[in-house]
């Protein structure tokens, strides 16, 4: 009895990892990474943005600060997209969430995007 408890608690715990795992299924190439101060009418707010390539596209995206101002290390990431809003075929809305190795995230919203 004890055998089938663990051999369920395993198989359970390895879904669960499984399934966690690829919640975060799309790589995000970071090739550069910078910090840029933006006046708004609250004062400044510093900003993070991104240059990155996700499924082979160009895209640049922002994060709001968060203190200390640290630089994101340049390299792949696991995400997910977290929004994807297509009001019309020639505009959309979409934020991906990173994932870091320790497991913390952080939403970047994608404000650019080249070829």
């Amino acid at each position: 009895m004890r055998k089938i408890a663990l051999l369920v608690l395993v198989l359970s715990a390895l879904c669960w990892a499984q399934s966690n795992a690829g919640e975060y299924a799309i790589n995000v190439h970071v090739t550069s990474s910078q910090w840029v101060v933006v006046p708004t009418t609250l004062g400044l707010q510093t900003t993070q943005k991104l240059n990155v390539i996700i499924d082979g596209k160009k895209y640049e995206l922002e994060a709001q600060a968060k203190a200390p101002v640290t630089l994101l290390s340049l390299g792949d990431y696991n995400a997910k997209l977290i929004e994807d809003v297509h009001k019309t075929a020639y505009e959309s809305t979409q934020t991906y969430e990173l994932q870091f190795s320790d497991k913390k995230t952080r939403k970047f919203m994608v404000i650019g995007q080249s070829e």
